[in-house]
């Protein structure tokens, strides 16, 4: 081979490589992929940037689907040793607009619209409890 096509078997290659990289990188699955018409309406982050980071996370869903929501979850930013909460209500009824730390998180009388809790705790450790509040 020439050292023309060399050059050109090796542009092709790059530009291939790239390419893939970015249909690749675009390509990800994210929430809006997801069936349940889920809609984040409440975020808590605590200003901790040294420490363990706690995200809480409102969301309504459009249907009941507990695989959905565990996809939801898993796609939802962790830290590690920091802990990621996610609360599920139906789109119908009431959801939380603001989110405090702490062991109670949204006023009581939202409790009772809640249908799931999905919890990544500072282990790494998944959980998804169904009518956490019943």
């Amino acid at each position: 081979m020439s050292r023309k096509n060399i050059r050109y078997a090796i542009l092709f290659l790059i530009g291939a490589v790239i390419t893939y990289i970015v249909f690749d990188s675009t390509s990800q699955p994210n929430v809006n992929d997801l069936k349940g018409g889920f809609k984040e309406v409440a975020l808590y982050r605590n200003e901790n940037n040294t420490g363990p980071i706690t995200r809480i996370y409102a969301v309504t869903a459009t249907e009941t689907l507990w695989d959905e929501m565990k996809k939801y979850g898993d796609l939802m930013p962790y830290t590690k040793y920091g802990t990621t909460k996610v609360y599920f209500f139906q789109a119908a009824n009431s959801a939380p607009d603001k989110l405090v730390a702490g062991e109670v998180n949204f006023e009581k009388s939202f409790n009772q619209n809640c249908i799931g809790v999905y919890l990544k705790d500072a282990n790494g450790q998944v959980s998804l409890t169904r009518e956490p509040f019943k």
